[in-house]
């Protein structure tokens, strides 16, 4: 028995767009007759089926959303995913949720498997890998099918879908000006998530507080990685050579892993050593003394894209403007900071 292609084998196979052999299989006046024929015939050949289960639910509203969080164990994406769940209940929407776990692939898989008639929308933030590699035409491919995405957090600026990001730029400026209005002038920086968009900004803005604070940004005490565990690895004897008073962190793991290593180097925190990084987990509160942090609102921004994806369904707009909602972060100063 012949197996059965898919329309990405054909599209592939042809050298078309997966929407234009739906298309051309469809019979739309949009697609030449020559090219229509091609698709067609080549589709016969390859004993291609269509799904008539999805074709079914493509026809009509399932209810039900599609979240693709990048990391469950990430404080933020389970915040972004309570707030997603509230509205969505509220709306009488059920959620489907996948954990691309960082993968490429995995993220492909998942758009590809939930978007054949199971879900209306879906609800993401981009992978790493995605990121890194640049590889977004898996989600244009998605939307030009007809399945809104709205993104949150990690986008892709050239995919054109409603976004809901916050000010990772301003957040970091703030962050930065409050470690110098405290007295703090040699400044650390830290990430575990170099390669990330958010990442980026939150280093710009670091950068450009120092730069207006007449501050000079030693290359020796910024620690850019990758991973967790290049970064544990980069900054384990950080503090026997380095001095500096302040760190500021880009992401939770080297928030975190600063305040251990300072407490363990015996450094008084916040008086030899001041910390602000971007988390908000349970670790921030629990730790002694507690971590002065970047919050990012996750369970508003889930609400916020919720809701933009849900307007956007019901309302079954053809000509629909895509829309970038910013959620404004918050300091919230605990004991790793000086007090002013």
């Amino acid at each position: 028995m012949k197996s059965k292609a898919t329309l990405k084998q054909i599209a592939k196979e042809l050298g078309v767009s997966v929407s234009t052999v739906s298309k051309a299989l469809n019979d739309s006046p949009e697609i030449s007759e020559p090219t229509k024929q091609r698709v067609q015939e080549y589709a016969k050949l390859k004993n291609y089926k269509p799904n008539a289960i999805g074709l079914n639910l493509k026809n009509r509203s399932t209810k039900t959303i599609g979240v693709i969080i990048p990391n469950i164990l990430n404080s933020f994406f389970a915040k972004v995913f309570t707030g997603i769940e509230k509205v969505a209940d509220e709306k009488g929407y059920k959620v489907m949720t996948y954990i691309s776990n960082e993968s490429l692939d995995k993220e492909v898989t998942a758009l590809e498997m939930l978007s054949n008639g199971a879900i209306d929308g879906f609800i993401l933030s981009v992978s790493e890998e995605a990121q890194k590699l640049h590889q977004f035409d898996h989600f244009k491919t998605i939307i030009n099918e007809g399945t809104p995405i709205v993104m949150f957090d990690r986008i892709a600026e050239e995919v054109n879908c409603d976004k809901v990001i916050v000010d990772d730029f301003d957040s970091a400026v703030n962050a930065t000006r409050h470690l110098v209005k405290t007295g703090c002038k040699r400044i650390a920086l830290f990430s575990a998530i170099a390669n990330l968009s958010v990442a980026k900004l939150r280093a710009d803005g670091f950068r450009k507080a120092m730069a207006d604070a007449g501050l000079t940004v030693d290359e020796d005490i910024v620690i850019l990685s990758d991973s967790n565990e290049d970064f544990d690895k980069k900054v384990a004897g950080f503090f026997d050579s380095k001095k500096v008073d302040a760190v500021f962190a880009l992401d939770e793991h080297a928030s975190v892993t600063t305040m251990k290593l300072g407490i363990t180097k015996g450094l008084r925190i916040p008086d030899e050593l001041s910390v602000i990084g971007f988390a908000d987990g349970v670790w921030s509160r629990r730790m002694t003394p507690s971590l002065s942090t970047v919050s990012q609102h996750g369970p508003e921004i889930g609400e916020v894209a919720t809701r933009l994806l849900i307007e956007r369904l019901e309302k079954k707009e053809e000509h629909y403007k895509a829309k970038t909602v910013v959620v404004a972060t918050e300091l919230r100063q605990r004991d790793s900071v000086k007090k002013l």
